[in-house]
């Protein structure tokens, strides 16, 4: 529950009274491990200690005791046994990949202790493996809105950084609801970014209002106004970034998938004066096309908030957009229907707007597929569109790279 802003863990008797709350602090639980019932204890993980990290904790059912069973900064995943007698701890930092420990857990004076047995993997083989390529090393900044918040975001800087030049940036979004793409895991960046930055394009991804593990109120706050904050916050961000000494600030482009590209269609048409570009891939661009479950969950009907819909619809600001726009979509996604695609399409030749497009026909909303070349074709038009139409003298086709490293 949510009940004192932040997502806990509540103990109720069978007749629905609360007993005890057994998870307590101004941060959110992530995970429910597994329940002890023969020793009356509860094992979940939580955003500890910021949101960007997990950490793993057991309480007893009466509350009063509470052990934390892994430390420090960086993303923590537990799998235990059946008798809670020992657990698998999965953990990784933005930028080490993943180590797998065994541990035991002893208990003295009922009170849970873990105690390592093994290190299971260290991932040697992947770790030594990215040394050979000019990796960038990823770092997490602040971000300040016009509304007082300060977001979350993760930077990555283009290979052989140098802070007297000018780079442009790329920023990747999701944005939607209870998300979370800015965390302290291995994975949280990918590599085609990584590729992006060995071409001289700062990376940037910031998480908006709407995402998750920052309380009840930073993520109900787009309840029935789904893309207004989050597309204020991004621009918000973006005119933040422009501020920077080494960011170019004609130069800022947008991408995203999903709701990310919702995002990034958001970012070309009402965020048209900050971004100079953007890509789409299988963006909504009304929420009147896509499925009422979800949408009506944060929206409601359109009868009952109509300017909620047509407000932050992209699909109604496209006379606004002055850079270049790529829109990618797959003709039998079954999740965002291609025609939030063709009714945009509609509404951009309407208006005499100039626009790319990608369509892959018979294609779901992942776009996948290696047999037929599907997928090395839309990462392919994706970087070669980029590099074509957000770019300036410090960027290149070539990967830049240290001479005794390999480019992507």
């Amino acid at each position: 529950s949510e009940m004192n802003g932040y997502n806990h863990i509540y103990l109720y008797s069978m007749d629905g009274k609360k007993k005890v709350q057994l998870s307590k602090g101004n941060f959110d639980l992530a995970n429910i491990n597994g329940v002890d019932e023969k020793n009356k204890r509860i094992y979940y993980t939580l955003a500890y200690p910021t949101p960007l990290d997990r950490n793993i904790f057991v309480t007893d059912f009466d509350g009063k005791t509470t052990t934390q069973l892994t430390t420090g900064k960086g993303f923590h995943r537990a799998v235990f046994d059946k008798d809670f007698t020992k657990f698998y701890d999965y953990y990784s930092t933005i930028n080490m990949p993943q180590t797998v420990t065994l541990y035991n857990l002893k208990t003295t004076r009922n009170k849970v202790s873990p105690q390592m047995v093994k290190v299971m993997n260290d991932n040697s083989k992947l770790k030594n493996k990215l040394e050979e390529y000019a990796i960038g090393q990823v770092e997490f900044i602040k971000v300040p809105n016009t509304k007082g918040d300060t977001l979350n975001g993760w930077m990555l800087k283009p290979t052989n950084f140098d802070p007297s030049k000018k780079y442009p940036v790329l920023f990747c979004n999701y944005g939607g609801p209870g998300s979370q793409q800015v965390a302290n895991r291995f994975g949280a960046v990918n590599f085609w970014h990584q590729m992006m930055a060995q071409k001289g394009y700062i990376v940037v991804s910031v998480d908006n209002t709407g995402t998750g593990y920052r309380g009840e109120e930073f993520k109900k706050k787009t309840y029935l106004q789904l893309g207004k904050y989050e597309i204020e916050d991004q621009i918000d961000a973006a005119k933040y970034l422009s501020t920077l000494p080494y960011v170019d600030g004609k130069q800022i482009g947008h991408w995203g998938w999903s709701y990310g590209g919702f995002m990034s269609t958001l970012a070309i048409t009402k965020g048209a004066d900050v971004f100079s570009a953007a890509v789409a891939v299988a963006p909504v661009t009304s929420w009147r096309y896509y499925d009422n479950i979800y949408t009506e969950r944060y929206m409601r009907t359109p009868q009952e908030n109509p300017k909620g819909y047509d407000e932050n619809a992209p699909i109604n600001f496209v006379d606004k957009i002055k850079g270049k726009y790529l829109l990618i979509h797959g003709s039998a996604d079954d999740n965002v229907h291609f025609q939030n695609s063709t009714q945009l399409i509609t509404a951009l030749v309407k208006n005499n707007i100039d626009f790319d497009l990608g369509m892959y026909p018979n294609k779901n909303h992942g776009i996948g597929g290696s047999a037929d070349n599907t997928t090395f074709h839309l990462w392919s038009k994706m970087t070669n569109w980029i590099l074509e139409n957000l770019k300036n003298e410090n960027t290149s086709s070539v990967t830049g790279y240290q001479s005794n490293q390999k480019p992507f």
